[in-house]
């Protein structure tokens, strides 16, 4: 099959975790992968590493820009058939000690630019009669903890909307599904964010390659037996 072929897979939020593990794993399965980063640098390396794939600098809270960058993809490299939002934004601080503009800035993130990027997306998979929506979310989504103020309900209205476009577009061939990572993601990041998590060992953390995998395959399901609520963990998570 030529590369033009191909079909593509949108990706938010690429980084060296969940994001570029997943850009990886749908170029080994035939797809050409167009990857959104604030980082041109990252991007690149990405390019040099995927071959098809194809990098756009963008900060999904800029929503204008957002909208051009749909259309350039679209243009450049056709209809999007996958898309993984895992974009995101948040802020972990007690209420009192943070500053009430975080809550926007995160819901733009994590949730508005989701509502965009559905609605310049999913008339395309409507039109082919296909598409599959997965959104990587967390624990964050189900329950608010006493640091979560700016970030918890941002999350929360991400998949009751992940959960409308299931329920609206499913019965017309859409597949949407939410995941919930119910853990610490295994990257340089992570460990450096929280000053105990650095000295753990790697068991005690969800590993992005095996996220990847389970993402790949939930795109990949039969539409007789679609999954929309996901929960992935490390065996030994207490929950």
């Amino acid at each position: 099959m030529s590369i033009s072929k191909m079909p593509v897979c949108m990706i938010t939020g690429l980084g060296e975790g969940t994001g570029g593990y997943t850009a990886r794993r749908f170029a080994k399965a035939g797809y050409r992968v167009a990857m959104l980063a604030r980082t041109e640098e990252r991007l690149k390396k990405f390019e040099i590493e995927l071959p098809g794939s194809k990098g756009y600098v963008c900060d999904v809270s800029n929503l204008k820009h957002l909208e051009d960058i749909c259309k350039k993809i679209k243009n450049e490299m056709s209809a999007p058939e996958v898309l993984i939002h895992n974009a995101v934004k948040g802020n972990f601080e007690y209420l009192l000690k943070g500053k009430p503009e975080w809550l926007e800035k995160n819901f733009r993130i994590n949730t508005t630019s989701l509502m965009y990027l559905s609605h310049f997306l999913i008339p395309d998979m409507l039109k082919n009669k296909k598409g599959v929506i997965i959104v990587t979310g967390n624990t964050a989504a189900h329950r608010g903890v006493a640091m979560t103020p700016y970030f918890a309900p941002t999350k929360a209205a991400q998949r009751i909307l992940a959960q409308s476009l299931a329920r609206d577009f499913g019965p017309q061939g859409i597949h949407v599904a939410y995941i919930t990572i119910d853990a610490s993601i295994n990257t340089p990041w992570t460990r450096g964010r929280i000053e105990h998590q650095k000295s753990k060992n790697d068991i005690e953390f969800a590993q992005p390659q095996d996220i990847a995998e389970e993402i790949f395959r939930i795109s990949q399901q039969k539409r007789s037996a679609w999954s929309f609520d996901v929960e992935l963990r490390p065996d030994i998570e207490k929950w």
